[in-house]
């Protein structure tokens, strides 16, 4: 027998479990062919690691008997989304003692098209209640094709669509009742082995939720933020060892597309407590709950990621333009374009926060003057490293609007241009506001003459600070020359 443990290519079989009785089923069974098979209540152990690219990690223990020499292990319980070429087993006593001889795959799943195609050319029975006599009748039939539908033989003649119902003597042996999977094994300790299968499974994704909620002057805002699990992978994962991994690790793709389900949090109302251990992890960061946690098949759990009170933030009015506007004459109004509305957190620990934060859905609310708490906007957030901004695009203002006009524009030489604009941004709230103009000029480009100050902020934007009082319009006035 070697003494290293030796591991053939990874295929994994997708069969359902039987053969064995309700009294054996929650713990592992050594049939008299050799076949051991092991459930969920064997399992000593759970670790899952979720990716937010719709993957897991999951490392299943179990203690199994089973028995010395080669024969067969059927591992159930397994999620049935899980990816056959990522599957592995060792044992955790010995792993000398253990060795994989052979994996194989299958999709003979139990169900009644199967069940069906395995009884073709053998004898069933049929089951009816006779409409003439109103007795109940059971025929013997043999099933003689299930193309299309079964087409029976009874006695000497044939038929299809009966309307009796179909009884199967048994189960074929083929054909199990749970996700499983089976290995050819040779076992050489003769005490139970403790055995680690760890496998990548699909439909189980994570992402995170924030909420903030703006204080009256909106300079401050108190933040919660959530991670929402969602867990279609086929199976449940019973007080695992829970990890998540944020950060964009790359994946082969293959002919299926990986799509998050976006999961919306529900808004916080009081703070909780943090319940994740965070640490820097290759170039991701992985985040550990300092507790076992359940996750059930179609379940959505959602746990706190993440609480800061009273962190500063910055309310901004964006106006912004667009190159277009510089290559050719556009002499007419461009009336009430929209004012952005956004909302800027700086990720500092002098702000309450200073912690990485996953990528995930913002959700910002505001009490109203009856001090019910309304829903003002939500945005997306890309992962954010500590010390680095989060910007956030909240809607679009009521009250502030603009228009713009290109007042002149003319060709200078074969490569350079001059063009003029008027921007007017108009009031009508109750208080004083400034808009931030963004103004993204293309090529070579310097303004001769401007209304208003600016800042050369990089190659291809010029950005303008204008306050405009309460019930009022203020006009940006600016000349720029371009060569491109």
């Amino acid at each position: 027998m070697k003494k290293r443990l030796f591991y053939p290519m990874l295929i994994v079989i997708f069969v359902l479990a039987v053969g064995f009785s309700p009294k054996t089923a929650g713990a592992s069974e050594i049939k008299n062919s050799g076949i051991v098979s092991t459930v969920l209540d064997d399992q000593t152990g759970m670790a899952v690691t979720i990716y937010n690219v719709n993957l897991a990690l999951v490392k299943d223990q179990r203690q199994i008997k089973l028995p010395i020499g080669t024969g067969e292990l059927r591992f159930m319980d397994v999620a049935s989304r899980i990816m056959p070429p990522s599957v592995r087993i060792r044992s955790l006593v010995d792993p000398a003692s253990l060795q994989i001889l052979e994996q194989n795959y299958e999709y003979d799943l139990l169900n009644p098209q199967k069940l069906l195609d395995k009884y073709v050319g053998r004898e069933v029975k049929l089951y009816y209640k006779n409409p003439y006599t109103e007795r109940e009748e059971i025929v013997p039939a043999t099933l003689l094709s299930n193309n299309g539908g079964p087409i029976f033989k009874i006695g000497d003649e044939i038929t299809f669509g009966h309307p009796g119902r179909i009884i199967f003597p048994q189960l074929p042996e083929n054909l199990i009742s749970k996700p499983t999977l089976v290995w050819l094994v040779e076992n050489s300790l003769s005490k139970p082995q403790k055995v680690e299968t760890s496998y990548l499974t699909q439909e189980i994704n994570w992402r995170a939720d924030y909420v903030v909620i703006l204080n009256e002057r909106d300079d401050r805002a108190d933040l919660s933020g959530w991670v929402t699990i969602d867990n279609k992978s086929g199976v449940e994962y019973r007080k695992a060892k829970l990890k998540l991994v944020a950060g964009d690790i790359h994946r082969v793709k293959d002919e299926r597309e990986y799509k998050d389900k976006m999961l919306r949090a529900a808004v916080a109302e009081a703070a909780a407590k943090p319940q994740f251990q965070q640490e820097e992890f290759f170039e991701y960061h992985i985040y550990t709950l300092q507790r076992p946690a359940t996750i059930k098949q179609n379940q959505t759990k959602q746990i706190t990621l993440v609480t800061a009170d009273r962190v500063p933030v910055k309310k901004e009015l964006r106006f912004y333009g667009a190159q277009y506007y510089y290559r050719s004459l556009h002499g007419q109004m461009i009336s009430n374009q929209k004012v952005g509305v956004f909302v800027e957190i700086k990720n500092r620990k002098e702000n309450n926060l200073g912690i990485p934060l996953p990528k995930g859905t913002i959700r910002a609310y505001k009490h109203d003057s009856e001090g019910s708490l309304q829903f003002v906007g939500e945005d997306s957030i890309d992962h954010t490293p500590k010390d680095e901004t989060v910007k956030i695009k909240l809607g679009e203002a009521f009250d502030v609007v603009g228009s713009r006009k290109q007042t002149d524009w003319k060709k200078i030489a074969y490569d350079t241009y001059e063009a003029a604009f008027e921007i007017s941004l108009r009031n009508h709230k109750k208080e004083n506001v400034a808009v931030h103009v963004i103004e993204p000029i293309p090529g070579d480009w310097k303004i001769l003459s401007s209304s208003h100050d600016y800042n050369k902020t990089d190659a291809s934007t010029a950005e303008f600070d204008i306050k405009v009082p309460k019930d009022k319009e203020t006009k940006l006035i600016y000349r720029v020359r371009m060569r491109f």
